[in-house]
């Protein structure tokens, strides 16, 4: 039985790429909520186009909101510079964390190491493992520790290093400490040393952060959503990425142009089959290396995993996403509400979970 609980939403609120989101005005999101602040007054964010990118909308956060609520009370305190003492003021029995952070490589650790600092539960994974899982270099690294398969990759931490680089061919170039297909475009499967070049300078230039070189994967491609925590972890319905539904012409990736840009609710593409048409040793397979993968980077209550096959067929991790998209529009092809769905969880249901999970591990009741 789910104990009723004092949640604390905690989120970042998505806003368009010309607009500052530490203005200091007030946002009607907040509504009367006199525990949710408007922001800083300072600017310290400088905008691209998909700056906002894993931030989320109006309507995920009243969604996610509404769906606790079936159960919970909850206060929304957005996750801007005054969320430390909001949450202290507060005080909720439990976070809902769904906040990516304001800035830096280790932005999404953030509110967690302000939930631990004041002793307020949280549901997800630790500062720890969401800085590795955002170091898509470190991640491999650990994996690669404990044998779970992961495309050879490089490193390229500044221009100079460019004119000797030599990464065999073809190769998959993305920033370093990036999520939701940020600075992965159609363009970063490269096929020549030129084309390589060019893009690692873009990653250095554009995104000011290390570019990560991959070996290009040329098999099909998975999303694993992932509940609960060791040994007791329930791998949803397998979603397979179908390449075919893309533009003629464009490379087999899930870049940001066919999430974000080609992907339109008025022509919307039709990228996700779940559950996946696989074998059952191939849906063993990823499973058992998407488990793995979660257990040895230490995530918790919940992730969703990326998992390509390489020319033999052989599932490898791509990255892990332990502060997963839950949009709650189904033409919006959000990952995990669909595999929930498909699996019998409906969105209100799922979120929920996520909080029993979470206050299960804390000993909460």
């Amino acid at each position: 039985m789910l104990r009723h609980l004092h949640v604390a939403l905690v989120f970042n609120l998505k806003k368009e790429a010309d607009e500052d989101p530490l203005d200091g005005e007030p946002d009607s999101s907040r509504g009367s909520d006199p525990l949710v602040a408007a922001p800083a007054p300072t600017k310290l964010l400088e905008t691209r186009n998909d700056t906002y990118a894993e931030w989320d909308t109006r309507e995920t956060i009243e969604a996610v909101k509404a769906a606790l609520e079936e159960y919970h009370r909850v206060t929304l305190i957005e996750a801007n510079e005054e969320a430390f003492e909001l949450l202290r003021a507060t005080r909720p029995d439990i976070a809902f964390n769904m906040a990516e952070g304001l800035r830096g490589a280790s932005r999404e650790a953030q509110v967690p190491s302000i939930l631990e600092m004041l002793g307020i539960p949280y549901t997800g994974s630790d500062p720890v493992t969401l800085g590795i899982c955002l170091d898509k270099a470190r991640a491999k690294e650990i994996l690669s520790h404990y044998g779970v398969p992961t495309a050879p990759f490089a490193v390229m931490r500044a221009r100079e290093e460019i004119a000797s680089l030599g990464f065999p061919l073809p190769a998959i170039v993305k920033p370093l400490h990036e999520g939701s297909s940020k600075g992965i475009y159609n363009s970063s499967v490269v096929q020549t040393q030129e084309e390589l070049v060019a893009q690692v300078d873009q990653v250095l230039t554009s995104y000011d952060q290390p570019a990560l070189i991959e070996k290009f994967l040329t098999g099909r491609e998975f999303t694993v959503a992932l509940l609960g925590n060791p040994p007791n972890v329930r791998v949803l319905p397998i979603i397979e990425t179908k390449f075919d539904a893309l533009p003629p012409g464009v490379h087999p990736i899930y870049s940001y142009e066919a999430k974000w840009i080609w992907d339109q609710a008025e022509n919307p593409i039709d990228v996700h089959e779940c559950p996946a048409h696989i074998d059952a040793q191939l849906r063993a397979g990823i499973e058992e290396v998407t488990r793995k993968a979660y257990t040895v980077l230490g995530c918790r209550d919940w992730c969703r995993i990326d998992v390509r096959l390489d020319e033999a067929g052989t599932p490898h991790i791509l990255e892990l996403n332990p502060l997963p998209g839950i949009l709650p529009n189904p033409t919006d092809h959000s990952c995990f509400p669909l595999a929930a769905r498909t699996g019998g969880l409906s969105y209100n249901a799922l979120l929920n979970e996520v909080v029993r999970i979470a206050s299960e591990r804390y000993g909460l009741g």
